[in-house]
């Protein structure tokens, strides 16, 4: 099987779909999941029924992420790459970053290690903030190209 960007792309879009099943049984389960949580971490009942609110805060922000990426790839499999568009979805799938990092954050409060889940989320954030930005560089230089041409 030869690899090519064509296939690297599906690889990538069949994942999202992967990802939006395993945030969709996630939503469905949120309320077992955290009461398994409880029972088995040994910690107040009311953790349990904040932890189903982090989890639903945070999974809003999850499907937005999944939409674009999915979105973006779908954009790049059409071959269209240093488009505005692009630079749009990659800005809403850093906001969604940190706006997760932001429930992790406040989730810190009744659980200390969601601390460390805010900082993936925020460095994430940065990640794809500065991919943004080269994007948004390559789209100027691009047109500068062609107004040259």
């Amino acid at each position: 099987m030869h690899w090519n960007k064509d296939r690297s792309a599906a690889l990538s879009q069949m994942c999202v779909a992967l990802f939006a099943l395993c945030l969709l049984a996630l939503d469905i389960g949120a309320y077992w999941i955290a009461r398994w949580f409880v029972d088995n971490r040994f910690v107040r009942w009311q953790s349990g029924i904040l932890l189903t609110g982090s989890i639903y805060a945070g999974s809003i922000f999850g499907w937005f992420c999944l939409c674009a990426l999915w979105r973006l790839l779908g954009n790049i499999r059409r071959g269209e790459v240093f488009v505005s568009a692009n630079v749009r979805l990659l800005r809403l799938v850093s906001w969604c970053c940190v706006w997760v990092a932001a429930v992790c954050l406040l989730s810190a409060i009744y659980y200390l290690p969601f601390a460390f889940i805010a900082v993936a989320a925020g460095f994430m954030a940065l990640v794809v903030r500065i991919v943004k930005n080269a994007f948004q560089q390559a789209i100027a230089m691009k047109d500068e190209l062609d107004l040259t041409v």
